[in-house]
């Protein structure tokens, strides 16, 4: 056979096979076409939106769903970030038919002859993968031609903007990021409109490999694939040499940390959760669902500084409990090698791990978990001073491979320690009950427990104002005359088998005094004989004007030093009804929450959180303020008058044994609480009262938070008159003699005794008002039956009870 005969057969037989692989492609086309699943999934597209959650300016607190993502419309996806994706992945995108016939052919050759598959499917091809194929479906063939065939029947039912859409919002990009706009902000925090070229390079490189190229991860390997991008922008015309010399020489910015907010308000993000967890069920983690809050972004950043610096200084004054841990490590170790020796050590709030490298007398180097090499000295290595070259090696000595923390605070890197203490603030807006800050713990990650809004403590001698203003409804006035002095109940009178002896807890006594002095000075004699004489139940009562649970406290004489149980949150909104005149308050934080679509599912109404009637006099309200103003002025919280500000109030609070460290306190726009103990309830250690562990945090957030604010002018309201009086026996006394001016409502002014007045018969013999305890009943309560055990209180709170400063 002749070569023309050759090229005869072999033309014959090309035509006859390439009409058979057509046959059979026709044939295939018509069993497995009709069969291909509905694009129901992509023409009404509702992908799975994780919960998310906003401040009141709209900055992301936390998220909650199994993927991280935002939809984000074709027509808001910048140019730049388009043409990256096409020059890489499918350039010529707007021009085929959903197949692109060279790249398919070249995918089957390397399939068939097992060199691996090759990545040349177009992005409908990739929407129909994305969409229809399920994680551990083979990468075969048949899977190809399924993909191909999905690839054109989607191209005849949707726009190729469509299409697109659909890709940039689904395609998973690493660390459970899904969609560009998500990766845009776990990369680079930012939107997706504020991309540079070079930073879409590198995001557009991401799919053929999330994990490979995870540049958190990988940088270097990030940033080689980035480099591709953008000669593949240059190569096809998308950019021009200028634009790409210049963005291959852009340095990149990567988040510092991974799945982390920069606000730091995950307890806040936790309690929107459960409360919409509650209402919703699980359909929460995908609905989209966006949620924003009454968190003031300023105020909650201020919160957690203070708070931080504030258990900083605990650990400081209780000393270096010793290194975490003490690993064998080489004299002049490398970074990298110090990295993966600290690998097994979480970051918690800010408190990074550190390998001890080098000790100087005077000198400390370490090289953190990220790998930065730090010296440390003069007061930034306070907390291991006298640990680093001891005379005496021991178990806190600090060696070579100490594994320690250092913390950075407006760029100056200080030694730490992760505290055992826990500690809690909440600050509140008194006119609408928002709440502008909370912090419920050290550190979410390490403690999921809410010290705010779970803990539920002894609140101590914080809880005193309440029982001064009960008094003040009694006919008592800050003139009223009691006795600072030694007083007990015997065994029998307390009807508990032990006597009870409270003390102040200076152990010091001061004899006759005004109320003023003794709220100031938070004398625990005088409010346990105020309490006896307006009666316990009488103030049980009075505490509901507040908010408070009256099961919570006890018609005890206790209760006057705070033996009862409340939480952080609802001191606050006690506190609140004083800051605002009078109104009771129920502190909140959803502000308005949004579906996917934008449509406004919930939003607060004004004033539903605060009773649109007074519950308190608003003369008491006053009166009650200025005494609290007294407790910084002359008291136990003079050092907040750092502040300057003569328009603050507040009390601090130290319970039985130490256990709890409290400061409630308020500017007529700002309610804030804070609160310091151990979780296991034990002594704080000497000296550790409010006034030293939680004054201070509420001082630096004040200070952050009030700064450049006027300083407000109380009026004093209808009722209430100024006289002079004199200051040891509260007696009114003429302009021209020596004494002190005083506030009174107009009916209880101090020349009316609160023995004159109605109902204060002496306690211990006048009979029971209608359904109060006698004395003795109040004192004791049921103590001996054992039904405290509902209220989680000592089983004699009386006999336990020692409150202070």
């Amino acid at each position: 056979m002749n070569s023309k005969h050759w090229l005869q057969y072999f033309l014959f037989l090309s035509i006859v096979g390439s009409l058979i692989v057509a046959a059979l492609l026709v044939l295939m086309m018509s069993i497995l076409y009709p069969s291909l699943p509905s694009l129901e999934a992509l023409t009404d597209y509702h992908p799975k939106l994780p919960l998310r959650v906003f401040d009141a300016e709209g900055s992301l607190i936390g998220e909650f769903g199994q993927e991280r993502r935002a939809f984000v419309p074709i027509e808001q996806t910048p140019k730049v970030m388009k043409d990256a994706i096409l020059a890489i992945e499918d350039r010529r995108f707007y021009k085929h038919g959903g197949i692109d016939t060279t790249g398919i052919l070249r995918a089957i050759r390397n399939n068939i002859t097992g060199r691996g598959h090759e990545g040349a499917s177009t992005i409908t091809m990739q929407v129909a993968k994305n969409f229809f194929s399920e994680p551990d479906t083979p990468r075969n063939l048949w899977t190809k031609i399924k993909e191909a065939l999905l690839a054109i029947k989607i191209e005849n039912a949707i726009s190729k903007d469509k299409i697109l859409e659909l890709y940039l919002n689904q395609i998973y990009l690493g660390e459970r990021a899904y969609g560009f706009a998500t990766a845009s902000k776990t990369y680079f925090d930012k939107d997706i409109k504020d991309l540079n070229l070079a930073e879409a390079a590198l995001l557009a490189g991401l799919p053929k490999a999330p994990s490979k190229y995870d540049p958190l991860v990988h940088p270097s390997f990030a940033i080689s694939r980035q480099h591709e991008v953008l000669r593949d922008m240059q190569r096809y015309g998308l950019i021009t040499q200028a634009q790409f010399k210049t963005a291959m020489r852009t340095p990149l910015k990567f988040q510092s940390a991974k799945f982390t907010q920069p606000l730091g308000a995950e307890y806040v993000a936790e309690i929107v959760r459960a409360t919409l967890f509650k209402r919703y069920g699980d359909q929460i983690y995908s609905s989209g669902l966006r949620v924003y809050t009454t968190i003031n972004k300023r105020h909650q950043q201020a919160a957690n500084v203070a708070m931080l610096q504030g258990m900083i200084n605990f650990e400081l004054r209780h000393g270096f409990r010793g290194p975490e841990k003490k690993l064998s490590i080489p004299p002049n170790i490398s970074e990298a090698d110090a990295v993966e020796r600290l690998r097994e050590f979480t970051t918690y709030n800010q408190f990074v791990p550190a390998l001890v490298t080098h000790i100087a007398p005077n000198a400390l180097s370490v090289v953190t978990k990220s790998g930065l090499r730090l010296t440390l000295q003069d007061n930034a290595i306070t907390l291991v001073k006298n640990h680093m070259l001891p005379k005496q090696a021991g178990p806190t000595t600090l060696t070579l491979g100490a594994v320690i923390r250092v913390y950075r605070l407006n760029d100056a890197w200080t030694v730490v320690q992760l505290p055992q203490v826990e500690s809690a603030m909440i600050a509140i807006n008194p006119e609408t009950g928002g709440v502008n800050a909370l912090v419920g713990g050290f550190s979410f990650q390490r403690n999921k427990y809410n010290h705010v809004t779970q803990a539920r403590r002894q609140p101590g001698s914080s809880f005193k104002p309440f029982i001064y203003s009960a008094a003040l409804e009694k006919g008592y006035t800050p003139a009223s005359i009691f006795e600072d002095a030694p007083i007990s109940f015997s065994a029998e009178e307390t009807g508990s088998g032990k006597s009870w002896e409270p003390q102040n807890y200076d152990e010091k006594y001061a004899g006759p005094m005004r109320l003023r002095q003794a709220l100031a000075t938070s004398k625990n004699t005088i409010s346990i004989r105020l309490m006896r004489a307006i009666g316990a139940g009488y103030a049980q009562n009075h505490l509901r004007r507040f908010g408070f649970d009256p099961k919570d406290h006890p018609p005890y004489l206790s209760t006057a030093l705070g033996a009862g149980a409340t939480t952080v949150w609802q001191l606050a909104a006690g506190y609140a009804t004083f800051a605002n005149s009078g109104y009771r308050v129920q502190p909140y934080l959803i502000e308005k929450i949004v579906d996917s679509r934008g449509k406004v599912l919930q939003a607060v109404q004004p004033g539903r959180h605060v009773s649109a009637q007074r519950v308190l006099d608003p003369r008491n309200a006053f009166i009650i303020t200025s005494m609290l103003q007294d407790v910084i002025r002359d008291g136990t919280a003079k050092a907040a008058l750092s502040l300057g500000r003569p328009d603050i109030a507040g009390k601090t609070g130290t319970t039985n044994d130490q256990n709890d460290a409290w400061f409630a306190g308020y500017h007529p726009k700002e309610v804030a609480v804070a609160w310091m103990g151990y979780d296991n309830p034990k002594n704080l250690g000497k000296g550790e009262t409010g006034g030293r562990a939680a004054l201070p945090i509420w001082i630096k957030y004040m200070q952050d938070t009030l700064r450049g604010s006027p300083i407000y002018q109380y009026k004093v309201p209808d009722g209430v008159v100024q006289l002079k009086i004199d200051a040891n026996t509260g007696a009114q006394i003429n302009e021209d003699e020596p004494g002190i001016y005083e506030y009174f409502y107009e009916e209880h002014l101090p020349n009316e005794t609160p023995q004159q007045l109605p109902g204060l018969e002496d306690p211990d013999t006048a009979p029971a008002e209608d359904g109060e305890p006698s004395f003795l009943d109040r004192l004791i309560g049921d103590i001996t039956s054992g039904n405290n055990e509902d209220r989680k209180l000592p089983v004699n709170p009386a006999a336990r009870m020692l409150g202070g400063n």
